[in-house]
């Protein structure tokens, strides 16, 4: 794929690393490891804009408006984008990809709705910068790598049809996330796929706010209805969310919105039936 496809050129590259707290270097593991950590501690994995009726748009600029001009996080298809176009601008050999999030083996699995982001630099290396529960640092595309970093264990496995399946290691057991696939991507697709994501009655990202960030010491997720705190080596911390609790995760969580869309966010999260 050429850049011009992904029109990368258009990324203010010098603020988004400001953002992250980074200068531009060589591509290099340890550059690459950084700048994904930096990525996924920065901006939050939210649908905000979905909930709110504002499907977000996933071409560069629009996302680099969010992101590096407002602070803001979003899904996969944002994060990825903008990530990806990133480690382009800096030299980095970079492919997309499309998943599919859930397990097969319980009837979860959803449509090619998750976006990856993999690069090669002396072998392949899964970055997933956009998912709920995202690596830190990217993970080697190999049948049966894993990885622990800082506690948070993940594995990649390849699977009888060539596809990777990604599993996170949760409450004693290995929990399948996302499976990818090899098939080419180009920017129609990423588009089709937050049509669907942002728009159709029946996705969850329609019925089920997600606002989630890896902390310092911890990783938390809120929905419009629980709270979840998950720390390395530690049962997770699972409970309701509290009559008017949701404005404090968004100070904890440094969620940039306007008045208006806190506003709107707050109103919608206390009209929503708990059970949805």
């Amino acid at each position: 794929m050429t850049n011009d496809l992904w029109q990368v050129d258009e990324l203010d590259l010098d603020g988004y690393l400001a953002r992250l707290g980074l200068p531009a270097r060589e591509p290099s593991r340890k550059a690459l490891d950084e700048l994904h950590e930096a990525h996924v501690r920065t901006f939050t994995f939210d649908n905000i804009d979905v909930v709110l009726d504002r499907p977000p748009g996933v071409d560069l600029k629009t996302v680099q408006q969010k992101f590096v001009g407002r602070g803001r996080g979003g899904y996969c298809f944002e994060h990825s984008t903008i990530f990806s176009a990133a480690l382009e601008r800096l030299g980095y050999d970079v492919r997309r990809h499309l998943g599919r999030v859930g397990d097969p083996a319980d009837g979860s699995q959803a449509g090619r709705t998750h976006m990856v982001v993999e690069v090669n630099l002396d072998g392949r290396l899964l970055c997933d910068v956009g998912f709920g529960m995202s690596l830190l640092r990217p993970i080697a595309l190999e049948d049966g790598a894993s990885d622990d970093y800082l506690g948070w264990e993940y594995r990649v496995d390849r699977n009888d049809y060539g596809a990777w399946e990604m599993r996170r290691w949760r409450d004693g057991g290995w929990m399948m996330m996302h499976t990818t696939d090899e098939l080419p991507v180009i920017p129609v697709d990423i588009v089709m796929g937050n049509h669907f994501t942002a728009t159709f009655p029946d996705s969850i990202f329609r019925r089920t706010l997600m606002l989630t960030r890896h902390l310092p010491d911890r990783h938390v997720t809120v929905t419009h209805a629980t709270v979840a705190v998950r720390q390395p080596g530690a049962p997770t911390e699972y409970r309701p969310l509290r009559d008017g609790e949701f404005a404090d995760w968004l100070r904890v969580l440094e969620v940039p919105l306007t008045p208006d869309e806190e506003a709107l966010l707050l109103r919608w999260v206390a009209e929503r039936p708990p059970e949805e």
